[in-house]
């Protein structure tokens, strides 16, 4: 009998087979414009390029944020349950053994077949073991499936760090874009009230009229309402920066002015496999790989399932002879359960997988699509912005010049005060508006590095720990 058992087991491994197409990565096409050899562009991109603004204080806000943010902390916790779900599904490929005892007290009936007898105990104790024979390759898609759903949750955490180091940089270079703004906002205030108040005393001795103490009022006021408007961004953006941190609403410490951060560098041209570091798009394959491996498991219900089934143990109504010679008992089976009429339960299961499979194929090529957008707006946006910036940087030049020479003129009594208004007008504007194009070049230099994903993931994946100084993630 065990030989004929090890026969059987031996053919039906042999006959296996594994239902269902094997992944192979859908062909996409790439920009041709790209001409930055990959390893010139991967040495830059995988650098830690946060450090590169030169700012402790960022690096400092960014160490916080990877050890406190609450969305890593959960997207690393959905990591360790699909972890589980893989674990599970992987044990089912192995034979089952469990063990087991009972103890009963028991009275049989006087109207049974066999004549009364008076209470008595039954002992038993005994091993038992199952195997399902993975025929159709059922179980292995199913362990497939899991272990691309287990990467896809990796890729999504990886996804939070990626955008959580973004927004934290993105954030502290508007704060500190805020924070100039405001700078400008409360010297030019400084400057009108001055100016206003000179104005007042020169109309109490006659002159100058009450038209232009006003226009001077008017500029003072239009640049004071402007502070309490900065100032109201600027706690926004803490609070959007504490939220980040993990923490609740407070003041936000300062390193480094916009003037001062050095920007990151970034190559001319950059080679399109650097977009498969990007995790969303290693999350969108490893949906599609999962999906694929799904469509295997529906596939193989259309097949029977065969499992082995074992027992071995002892049983006794004294318990004294539990274990003593006789009271062993085995067995040795196999089950086979197959369908017949399903009426159509089988085939909508496949159906499902299908269409599941398309659409995470539709998906994952939508996010390659969405991928090489993403970049091309950040890189166009980045160097578009220099030269806006370079522009004016000059025009702001310009207007100082333009506000010196009008106030010397009026002083030397060759033009109003209306003159000097609308340059200084002119030059606080532009001022405000050069330092807003500043935070939106550096803003969208972050976004390259977003968009691109890239090796620097590592660097922070490694600095996101903790309070025991253990990595947040947990790694098959």
């Amino acid at each position: 009998m065990p030989d004929l058992l090890r026969s059987a087991i031996l053919l039906l491994l042999l006959c296996s087979c594994t239902l269902g197409p094997d992944y192979r990565r859908p062909e996409v096409e790439a920009p041709p414009a790209w001409r930055v050899t990959y390893a010139a562009a991967a040495d830059l991109i995988d650098l830690a390029w946060w450090r590169q603004f030169d700012d402790p204080v960022l690096d400092e806000l960014i160490a916080s944020g990877l050890a406190g943010n609450l969305d890593l902390l959960a997207a690393t916790a959905r990591v360790d349950q699909y972890l589980g779900q893989w674990r599970t599904t992987r044990a089912e490929l192995y034979p089952q053994l469990g063990a087991g005892a009972a103890v009963a007290r028991q009275d049989d009936s006087d109207a049974g077949p066999a004549p009364p007898a008076d209470p008595y105990s039954f002992y038993q104790a005994g091993l038992n073991a199952s195997w399902e024979i993975d025929l159709w390759g059922r179980l292995r898609r199913t362990n497939e499936a899991a272990r691309a759903e287990m990467l896809a949750s990796e890729a999504g955490r990886r996804s939070v760090l990626l955008n959580l180091v973004a927004n934290l940089a993105g954030g502290y270079v508007r704060l500190r874009g805020f924070d100039r703004q405001l700078e400008i906002a409360r010297e030019t205030e400084r400057a009108y009230a001055e100016s206003l108040r000179i104005f007042r005393l020169r109309h109490q001795h006659g002159t100058v009229s009450r038209v232009e103490v006003s226009q001077v009022e008017s500029e003072y006021e239009n640049a004071r309402q402007t502070i309490p408007q900065l100032e109201a961004q600027i706690a926004q953006q803490e609070h959007l920066l504490s939220l980040l941190l993990g923490r609740s609403p407070q003041a936000i410490p300062r390193g480094r002015k916009i003037d001062e951060l050095s920007s990151p560098g970034i190559p001319a041209g950059l080679p399109s496999q650097l977009l498969e570091q990007r995790p969303d798009i290693i999350q969108a394959e490893q949906a599609l790989i999962a999906a694929n491996a799904r469509l295997g498991v529906a596939r193989s219900l259309y097949f029977p399932q065969i499992s082995l089934t074992g027992a071995f143990g002892a049983s006794s109504i004294d318990s004294g002879r539990l274990f003593a010679s006789g009271s062993q008992f085995w067995q040795v089976g196999a089950d086979a359960l197959a369908p017949i009429f399903t009426f159509g339960a089988i085939e909508g299961q496949v159906m499902t997988a299908e269409a599941a499979q398309r659409e995470a194929l539709h998906r994952y090529r939508q996010a390659i699509v969405a991928a090489f957008r993403d970049v091309e707006d950040a890189l166009a946006a980045t160097t578009k912005g220099r030269e806006s910036r370079a522009a004016k940087e000059r025009r702001v030049a310009a207007l100082a010049t333009y506000a010196r020479l009008a106030r010397s003129q009026y002083d030397a009594g060759t033009t109003s005060y209306l003159q000097v208004l609308d340059a200084n007008r002119s030059l606080f504007a532009g001022q405000l508006d050069f330092v807003q194009t500043q935070t939106a070049v550096l803003s969208s230099l972050v976004d390259v590095y977003r968009s691109l994903g890239g090796g620097w993931l590592d660097s922070a994946d490694r600095e996101a720990a903790d309070g025991s100084g253990q990595p947040l993630s947990s790694r098959p």
